[in-house]
């Protein structure tokens, strides 16, 4: 699986780097990079990740369609942020889906690492909605994410993997510094 590994890791960089840059060109890439990661996963056991992939490939076609819709705005699409209560509940309802989700990997399978899998599943999942939305916040549970993820992959043996998120860390440092730098002056509320 190293090839495949290698492979979605490759699109998994070209995809974080025109999503930093706010181009809809982003999108052919990740639907390439989290097909191919279902099976780098499934097969490390890491079944929340995969079932993930399922997810992300969805979202990031409504993501595809929702760009293609947004103001443009210096070469990029418009970023927005969010107010306070909405960001109160993201995060409510992310950490609690992602105990939920935890459970039941750890009660009804033989998850390797299930509530840390969760968690970064959790979190991967609110992330991607806010980033498909063209949310501002996004970028902060990418950060996040990518520090857990690193750990998690490293200890299942997919170094490449680990690495990659390594690298998604800078560039979600990069991209919350872009995004921030462009943000509309109007607030999204809830």
């Amino acid at each position: 699986m190293s090839e495949i590994e290698w492979l979605a890791a490759g699109l998994g960089v070209i995809n974080v780097i025109f999503v930093v840059r706010r181009s809809i060109w982003n999108f052919p890439f990740a639907l390439a990079m989290v097909a191919l990661y279902f099976f780098v996963f499934f097969e490390a056991k890491l079944y929340s990740d995969a079932l993930l992939q399922i997810f992300f490939f969805v979202i990031n076609g409504f993501g595809w369609w929702a760009w293609s819709r947004a103001p443009v705005v210096d070469d990029g699409v418009e970023v927005e942020g969010m107010g306070t209560t909405a960001r109160i509940n993201w995060l409510i309802g992310t950490a609690t889906a992602s105990v939920i989700w935890g459970w039941g990997m750890a009660t009804f399978t033989d998850a390797a690492a299930p509530f840390l899998d969760a968690g970064v599943a959790g979190m991967s999942i609110a992330a991607q909605i806010l980033q498909s939305l063209r949310r501002f916040e996004a970028w902060i549970l990418w950060v996040a994410v990518d520090i857990l993820a690193i750990g998690l992959y490293a200890s299942r043996g997919l170094i490449v993997t680990g690495g990659l998120y390594a690298l998604f860390l800078i560039l979600a440092v990069a991209g919350l510094i872009a995004w921030y730098r462009k943000l509309s002056p109007k607030v999204v509320p809830a």
